[in-house]
């Protein structure tokens, strides 16, 4: 088991998007609680899938209890319809 901050950063790593990882109500969580199981995936989600679907298929199977805000390079927060490769485009621009 790892910490909240872990996981964040795992996603980041594989997925190449920045994420918060939040209590059902939209709280924030400490970064240093205990108790996640790492991400468990090794390959990353494909550019067109979006953001809604990769949390209902990659982030709540396997972190059923909490809530997941995905951010674009901006620092702000997306829109469930957004495709993955336009996400992660965000973070290439100047």
């Amino acid at each position: 088991m790892v910490k909240v901050k872990t996981v964040e950063k795992q996603i980041w790593d594989l997925e190449g998007f920045d994420v918060a990882i939040l209590r059902e109500d939209g709280r924030d969580i400490r970064g240093d609680r205990n108790g996640l199981p790492a991400y468990p995936f090794e390959r990353c989600a494909k550019n067109d899938m979006t953001v809604a679907a990769w949390k209902e298929q990659r982030f709540l199977p396997n972190y059923s209890g909490f809530h997941v805000a995905v951010y674009d390079g901006d620092g702000q927060e997306v829109h469930g319809g957004t495709k993955l490769g336009t996400l992660r485009d965000t973070y290439l621009e100047e």
